[in-house]
């Protein structure tokens, strides 16, 4: 969830004696754009002193809109954000991204990581990478990195190391392996605490898996048929619950030891 929040949405709650604006939704249900949920969160935070709105809700004035249709969530203490439904990825500061090489220009290689435009990485955005030692990146790589700078006014930046300077899992995806594209509730899905998918599946078949912001999964296997196996069950896993997951696990894996 923290790579969902905006750093530059922070609201600040009126002062005592401010009357509510707007109509009052509750926890949970669907809204549409031009909703004003400003009501609903000083409700549920009567005490805090401050707000965090994410994606899908905006501050205008004193008032916050929802600009994309979907479900309102909320996280303690005071944390708000809508949950919908999106197949195209608006790029957040520090989400790692799955991303293809298009072109080099200098020392700047082009990323498509799904958003509108093209993203950039520097040759020295690599753990170790000086002038002289350049990293092996050629066109069509496949690469997993971090969003350092992602403003809807700049250019979107990439780097494949973390604060410390190490790679941390991140760069170039070699050796093969299989890439595709799931909507992006179903990569936060995959990616909460309680999601059973990941370690049901790893209890019988090792894997490799790499889970990028922007919808994308690249996922390498002992074999391409158990490649493609895991691939579709995590397709397949997008409207199911947990204990529905555990039995399709259960299901795939005595598929693929022959029973």
């Amino acid at each position: 969830l923290d790579s969902l929040l905006q750093e530059n949405t922070l609201t600040k709650m009126p002062d005592e004696g401010e009357s509510p604006v707007g109509s009052t939704f509750g926890i949970g249900a669907v809204l549409l754009p031009g909703d004003d949920v400003r009501a609903t969160i000083e409700k549920s935070t009567e005490s805090a002193k401050q707000v965090i709105i994410g994606p899908g809700l905006r501050r205008e004035g004193d008032k916050v809109f929802v600009v994309k249709p979907g479900i309102l969530r909320h996280k303690e203490p005071a944390v708000f954000w809508i949950d919908s439904h999106l197949k195209r990825y608006v790029a957040n500061r520090g989400d790692n991204v799955l991303g293809v090489v298009m072109a080099k220009a200098g020392d700047v290689f082009r990323v498509d990581i799904g958003t509108s435009e093209p993203a950039s990485l520097s040759y020295l955005a690599f753990e170790g990478a000086t002038k002289k030692n350049r990293p092996n990146v050629n066109i069509g790589d496949l690469i997993y990195a971090k969003l350092l700078v992602a403003s809807k006014d700049m250019e979107a930046e990439l780097v494949c190391v973390d604060s410390y300077g190490k790679k941390a899992g991140m760069g170039v995806l070699d050796g093969g392996g299989f890439v595709f594209t799931v909507p992006l509730h179903t990569v936060r899905k995959l990616l909460t605490k309680d999601s059973v998918l990941l370690k049901s599946i790893g209890k019988n078949i090792p894997f490799e898996i790499a889970v990028g912001m922007n919808g994308r999964v690249w996922i390498r296997a002992r074999s391409v048929k158990e490649t493609i196996c895991l691939a579709n069950a995590i397709e397949c896993s997008e409207f199911m619950s947990n204990p529905q997951i555990e039995a399709m696990c259960g299901k795939l894996t005595d598929v693929l030891a022959g029973f």
